[in-house]
């Protein structure tokens, strides 16, 4: 039986909107659709090169979509890249699909780790112009072959206090510091990220592209072990996502293109920029998810008891309770009753992270935003295997760079 969520809001992110009263499609006039997509498998793929991903990825999406690639107007590719892969002027990659996407516009578009989102809005945005009919966006990001510290180096240079600075924890150390914050003001958090660990493994389990596919239980994840070692204080490796290889890529068009899954359409988007300084921010505020959310949802005319299932990004197990409560899920500092109550869970009210999450399926930075739209398109298809949801009509998916800097969400929903 599915349960309740424990709190929804009666005010400020997720509920109603009541200045347009419109979805995306009665304020534009286009209709966005998500018309097929493709997906690697996550993970160290020792054989594959940011090129073969890209191609991977591109392809397949294209083949789904029954688009042709002469058919395809622009081309958007999200990648962080950072120094990661020394090829940095990746925009033309996906021209290696076909000759005959020879001289469609194609462009590279980075937001740290929302670059995928950053692509998907970019597309959505010539179609919203006019400028295109049919867009092809792909995420992608190669990371296992490099060193663990020019990995983190680079991921390091989404931070503006530490960009260019030795660390021995770097992101795991900023999220730790979210960590301790929270814990002042709400108490011990160790039991609570280990569940949110162990749900986002279990349901890892039943996706065919995830980098961690073992359901390691709550107790591995809530305790510190040999094998489950202290990252960043009270951060433990499993409420870290991994280093991964991958790519994904998605066909978005005004119209249906006939391909061989149903259409999902896009039905609303929203996109806000935090202050870089850390004095700037709120640590537990995530103000600029907020924003991005209240957008998307104003946008799509739906609150969060419209929705079916959340993909959000939780890079780290404590980003996943924050953003809880940032998009108001449950009041500040009770995100934990979601977990307690089965809430969250696959046979919650509101299914999060049903794909495992980036904690499961792997982190390839620059893929994640893409992959999180694929994911939630393919329940809302019907056509996600072993992940497939039994009821999935709407579904959001929230994507974020740095520390909450860059925030994307949006709102796809079942034609």
């Amino acid at each position: 039986m599915r349960r309740d969520v424990v709190a929804r809001p009666t005010a400020g992110p997720g509920t109603r909107a009541s200045v347009s009263g419109m979805s995306l499609r009665d304020a534009f006039g286009t209709d966005i659709l998500v018309t097929g997509w493709g997906h690697t498998r996550f993970g160290r793929l020792d054989d594959e090169s940011l090129e073969s991903l890209v191609v991977s990825a591109a392809s397949e999406a294209l083949e789904c979509s029954g688009v042709e690639p002469g058919q395809v107007d622009e081309v958007v590719l999200g990648t962080f890249n950072s120094g990661m892969w020394p090829l940095g002027f990746a925009s033309s990659l996906a021209l290696q699909v076909s000759d005959d996407l020879a001289n469609v516009p194609a462009t590279r578009v980075e937001n740290a780790c929302a670059s995928g989102s950053a692509a998907v809005q970019q597309g959505v945005k010539s179609l919203l112009a006019g400028t295109a009919r049919t867009v092809l966006v792909i995420g992608a990001e190669k990371m296992t072959h490099a060193p663990a510290d020019v990995v983190g180096a680079a991921l390091l240079g989404a931070d503006y206090e530490l960009a260019g600075r030795a660390s021995t924890t770097g992101f795991a150390g900023l999220f730790a510091d979210v960590a301790r914050h929270y814990e002042k003001l709400h108490g011990p958090v160790g039991d609570t990220l280990g569940s949110i660990a162990a749900k986002n493994h279990r349901n890892g389990v039943l996706n065919p592209y995830a980098q961690l596919r073992k359901d390691l239980g709550e107790d591995f994840c809530r305790t510190v072990s040999d094998r489950n070692p202290v990252v960043a204080d009270p951060l433990r490796r499993t409420d870290c996502s991994p280093v991964s290889d991958g790519a994904a890529a998605l066909v978005l068009s005004t119209r249906p293109t006939g391909g061989r899954v149903d259409p999902v359409r896009l039905a609303g988007f929203g996109h806000a920029n935090d202050f870089l300084p850390a004095a700037k921010r709120d640590p537990l505020a995530f103000a600029g998810t907020t924003a991005a959310w209240e957008r998307a949802l104003a946008m799509a005319d739906v609150d969060v008891a419209g929705l079916d299932l959340v993909e959000l990004h939780d890079c780290f197990t404590i980003a996943e309770l924050v953003v809880y409560e940032a998009i108001g899920l449950a009041a500040r500092g009770e995100g934990r009753r979601l977990l307690e109550a089965g809430a969250v869970h696959r046979d919650g009210r509101l299914p999060v992270n049903v794909s495992g999450g980036l904690k499961a399926k792997g982190h390839p930075v620059g893929a994640t935003g893409v992959s999180q739209h694929v994911l939630a398109a393919m329940q809302l298809s019907g056509t996600a295997g072993d992940m497939q949801l039994p009821t999935a009509r709407r579904a959001a998916v929230h994507n974020m760079g740095g520390l909450a800097v860059a925030n994307y969400v949006s709102v796809l929903e079942s034609v």
